[in-house]
């Protein structure tokens, strides 16, 4: 589009350039022939002393000077006609190699700006574009044949540790890290086997036309292998955690949007695999069409009050007294039926959703609270927070405004947290821990043992009971290890003045193990499974339950 501009620019300018030319040898032709008749006029005036057509011939025929200036017209003429050739022969000369070059500038940029829109600027790399566009033609290469598709497989490679190296050495560093990381992925690729760099610090690797499936696990392996010798930048030994998802066409995947998607999930699974790589599987994949019909109508069911508190009884060991209920979070949905919280919980996660389903909890809970208060039953109400729970500064703020609204006391109520909730950000969830804890509510530690507890931590806490994990208090009759184990919970909690209890009692032999142990309160299937509040109070009255006052 510009080279045509210019040249139509030039072409113009070309025109303009003759027709000037012959306009100047017009004028000297005319002022040539004016010379002409005066100066004939003049000599005729002198020799005859008048003007007439006879004295006019005869100067002319006579006078050589007149001859001569007869000639001018002609000269003139000619001269136009050179110069008009000469401009144009020139302007057609510049045409052409104004032209050429600026052609071949053309050509170049376009270049250049293509292969920048398609390649990395650090790594020269493919993007991903360009990545995409190679993935469809390999794919339509190998069903355009009448043999049965030859299988692709598509490697995504994540730099674990690349946000943790950005933070520490900054991003020259990190950029040459980058650049290292490139040029081992292409030493370690085989024929024909595409590379890009698809993200900050993904890249992905196309293997085509293969007849083994297993080409692709073998090449993750070299990729864990190279990527496994320390990088060494400004001096320093950084060592690289690279995680590696695999998908295959047509097996997981008819276009490339779905075998990429694939393969992120497969890299998720990875993130958490020993080895480092995985291979997807339908079962990964938690974020089906369903799914993300279901985050829309979770936040329709908060909205309009379309959750559940289903409540499991604490019962006292040493006097079989019930003594606290743990609120319990449940979704019936109209069409799918129960939807457990380890699906929909990670939902409100991921979408910011989970402030709005933290105070439908503790609306709920308060409020049931409030009414077995008012009933003559004193139950202590154990409410499970998570961890973004304990990173919001905002909210000892919004549990006060909801006790206040419910009308309930602060110590009529325990917060449950895990270990994992307050390690994954230890001061931040210490200070938040600590303002609920001067407004005057009450911790306990869910699951005690199965997270990556620090004891240097746990002392900070102001903590009111520990909870046994399930997984250790089923099996104690069975397994010594279990039964060393929850022996040991016990005295812990004892020695730092805790109450204990126990989750997961399902028989009266276990009931008899604990009290044996010295634990203070159990919770499991033995009394009662979770149940909703109607449900609760029912069987409150038709047990005949003694309450702790």
């Amino acid at each position: 589009m510009v080279l045509a501009i210019v040249q139509s620019l030039f072409a113009d300018n070309v025109r303009l350039l003759k027709s000037e030319a012959s306009k100047t040898a017009y004028q000297g032709m005319g002022i040539a022939v004016a010379t002409v008749i005066i100066a004939t006029s003049l000599v005729c005036f002198v020799d005859t002393g008048t003007l007439s057509i006879e004295g006019l011939w005869r100067a002319q025929k006579h006078n050589i000077a007149l001859w001569i200036l007869n000639c001018m017209p002609f000269v003139f003429g000619v001269w136009g006609q050179y110069s008009n050739s000469m401009i144009a022969h020139h302007a057609g000369a510049m045409i052409i190699d104004q032209t050429h070059e600026l052609r071949t500038k053309t050509d170049d940029l376009e270049k250049q700006t293509a292969y920048v829109s398609t390649h990395d600027r650090l790594t020269d790399l493919p993007t991903r574009a360009l990545f995409y566009d190679r993935v469809e033609r390999a794919i339509n290469a190998t069903i355009s044949t009448d043999k049965p598709p030859r299988s692709l497989s598509i490697l995504l490679i994540e730099i674990e540790n690349y946000k943790d190296i950005y933070e520490a050495l900054g991003r020259n560093s990190s950029d040459l890290i980058l650049k290292q990381i490139s040029t081992r992925l292409q030493g370690v690729s085989l024929e024909r086997d595409d590379i890009a760099k698809i993200d900050s610090s993904v890249f992905s690797v196309l293997l085509s036309a293969q007849s083994d499936v297993g080409r692709a696990e073998e090449f993750a392996k070299q990729i864990q292998k190279t990527m496994g010798v320390p990088f060494k930048v400004d001096g320093l030994q950084v060592a690289i955690h690279s995680d590696v998802g695999i998908v295959h066409f047509p097996e997981h995947g008819k276009d490339v949007d779905t075998l990429v998607q694939r393969a992120g999930v497969a890299l998720r699974i990875a993130q958490k695999a020993i080895k480092g790589y995985a291979t997807y599987e339908p079962s990964f994949d938690k974020q089906t069409p369903l799914r993300l019909t279901l985050i829309s109508e979770l936040k329709h069911a908060i909205e309009r009050d379309g959750l559940e508190l289903f409540y499991q009884p604490q019962v006292s060991i040493r006097t079989a007294e019930i003594c606290g209920v743990e609120a319990l979070l449940r979704w019936n949905h109209p069409v799918h039926g129960f939807i457990s919280p380890d699906e929909f919980v990670p939902m409100a996660e991921r979408n910011r959703m989970i402030r709005a389903l933290t105070q439908w909890v503790l609306r709920r809970a308060f409020r049931d609270c409030a009414n077995w208060h008012k009933q003559g039953l004193p139950f202590k109400v154990s409410v499970n927070l998570l961890a973004k729970d304990l990173h919001d500064p905002e909210l000892p703020d919004l549990i006060s405004g909801v006790a206040v609204s419910a009308g309930i006391k602060p110590d009529w109520i325990i917060l449950e947290i895990t270990e994992g909730s307050v390690m994954s950000d230890p001061d931040r969830a210490l200070e938040v821990i600590k303002r609920l804890f001067e407004m005057g509510f009450q911790f306990s530690i869910d699951d005690f043992g199965t997270g990556y507890s620090s004891l240097a931590y746990l002392k900070k806490l102001p903590l009111a009971e520990i909870k046994i994990d399930k997984a250790f208090v089923m099996d104690v009759l069975n397994s010594e290890n279990d039964a060393a184990i929850v022996k040991a919970t016990i005295n812990l909690g004892h020695n730092l003045g805790l109450l204990v209890t126990a989750e997961g009692v399902e028989s009266k032999e276990v009931m008899s193990k604990l009290r044996e142990y010295g634990c203070d309160v159990a919770q499991g299937y033995f009394f009662s499974k979770p149940v909703s509040v109607q449900d609760f109070n029912q069987w409150v009255s038709d047990a005949h339950w003694k309450i702790a006052g």
